[in-house]
This record gives structure tokens, C-alpha cells and sequence, in this order.
């Protein structure tokens, strides 16, 4: 019997078959580029997602934070350990001393701070009320420099449509850009609780020593102040928002998915 050679494709089938996986990535490229507009232009109009780095709108909203102490359970134990983080978004850490020395802390803009021991190159990330509680210690190497559960802060959405219909009003979440605001870093955004809208006075609740009591918005012109007054660096500080930083009013948190609520 003939033994049968193995047949390759003639020229003109590969042709068709190049030509027809063009046509496939072409269309799906089409179709995601579609898919991307369309996702921008809902997050630009419509509702835009915004993490809460830090403390200052606690208890409405909670930014990145610690929980000290206690021990690894089993769900802190890959891979339950990543459905607990995408349940709560907490995250159980146990920052081990590299090296023997003072521990280090460099803030950052995102309510975390970088760790550091003595000499060590070695970067940890920790919520800045941890960073707070062991920067300056003197550690051995191997010690736990903190040991406990890091917890992300809210995720919300925020309505940048709502405003186009109707006034800003006393008590909506804001959320603003900081660009041309003295005293606050530019070309980012903050988010805090709308007291006072243009042409009103505003009697502050919790003033601050040595500035005035009492504060009257001018024409377009917004006072915003965190709920966690203690612990907020607003307009009590940096005077009033313009009009046209006004972004948004925050909607929902939607993630944790443990703490999805509407936000009030």
C-alpha cells in the first residue's frame, strides 16, 4: 500500500483562513473600542466611580483604615483570603522587621503611608492610623512592627448628572476639584459634606480657633466641611469651593459589597 503523504494547506487556504482571522480581530476590535466609548462617555456624564482615601467623611463614608490586632483566621488564608477582600475589602497583615532599626513612615496622598526599618529598602504599605502608631519604634529583626487588619476604603459612585437639573443643596455630598484652590494639592478631587450654597451664612458647628465663626458664600461660591470634623482639612481652613469645580454628588458606595448603601 502507498504510504500517503501529509497534505499542508495550499496557498489560497491559508489566504482565506489569514484573511477570515483578520476579519475576526478586526470586528472584535471594533467591538471593544465601542464597548470602552461607551463605558467613558457613562463615566464621564453620567456616573463616575471615586475610592475614599481617608478618614475625613467617617462615619458616612470610610476611607482607608486598620483595625490593630488579633490573629490570622482561616479565611485570611489563600484563597479564602481573597473572597474575604472582595466580600469586605479587609486584608489581615502581619509586617515582619526586615532588618533591626526605628521604623519609618512616608505619607502619601491616598490615606496609606509607606513603612520603612532602619536601613531597609523593603517598602510596606500600612493606612496611615497604623503608620501613626509605630512610627519612631525601635524594632529587632523579625518583630512584628504591626500586626492586624488593613481595611480599603469605600468605593462610591458619583452622579455627575444630577446637578445639570437640579441646585447644589445644603447637605449633598460634593465632590470637587481641588485645581485653583490655594492650600490643597492640584488636579485632584476631594470629596465633603456641602454646608453652606452660594449667598448663604453659614454659622459653623465646629469652628476653628483663631478663624471666624461665621462664613457668608458669595455668588457661586460653595462651603464644604467633613464629617469627621476632627479630623478634616476643609473650607473651615481653605475657604469656599468655586462653582466650576463643582464634579458631582456622591451616590452609592458600591463596594465592599459587604457595605453597599446609598448615600445620605
Amino acid at each position: 500500500m502507498d504510504k500517503k503523504e501529509p497534505t499542508t494547506p495550499q496557498p489560497s487556504a491559508l489566504s482565506a483562513q489569514r484573511s477570515a482571522l483578520s476579519a475576526f480581530l478586526r470586528e472584535w476590535l471594533d467591538t471593544l473600542v465601542v464597548a470602552i466609548s461607551v463605558a467613558m462617555a457613562f463615566r464621564a456624564y453620567f456616573f463616575q466611580p471615586f475610592n475614599i482615601p481617608t478618614g475625613s467623611m467617617q462615619p458616612t463614608l470610610w476611607g482607608n483604615h486598620s483595625i490593630a490586632g488579633g490573629e490570622a483566621g482561616a479565611w485570611d488564608k489563600f484563597p479564602l483570603s481573597v473572597l474575604k477582600w472582595a466580600w469586605s475589602g479587609e486584608e489581615f497583615k502581619d509586617v515582619r522587621a526586615p532588618v533591626s532599626g526605628t521604623v519609618r513612615a512616608v505619607p502619601r496622598n491616598d490615606g496609606n503611608a509607606d513603612i520603612y526599618v532602619g536601613t531597609s529598602r523593603e517598602r510596606f504599605v500600612l493606612p496611615t492610623d497604623a503608620a501613626q502608631s509605630v512610627v519612631g519604634r525601635f524594632v529587632q529583626k523579625g518583630e512584628s512592627v504591626w500586626k492586624g487588619t488593613v481595611v480599603k476604603g469605600d468605593f462610591i459612585f458619583v452622579n455627575r448628572w444630577w446637578w445639570n437639573f437640579f441646585s447644589p443643596q445644603d447637605g449633598d455630598v460634593m465632590i470637587f476639584s481641588t485645581t485653583g484652590i490655594k492650600m490643597l494639592p492640584q488636579g485632584t478631587h476631594y470629596i465633603k459634606r456641602m454646608k453652606a450654597t452660594p449667598g448663604e451664612t453659614y454659622v459653623l458647628e465646629h469652628p476653628v480657633a483663631g478663624r471666624p465663626e461665621a462664613v457668608k458664600t458669595g455668588e457661586d461660591e460653595y462651603f464644604a466641611c467633613g464629617d469627621n470634623f476632627n479630623n478634616s482639612f476643609d473650607s473651615r481652613y481653605w475657604g469656599v469651593v468655586p462653582g466650576e469645580n463643582l464634579r458631582g454628588v456622591g451616590s452609592v458606595v458600591f463596594w465592599p459589597f459587604s457595605g453597599w448603601r446609598k448615600i445620605r
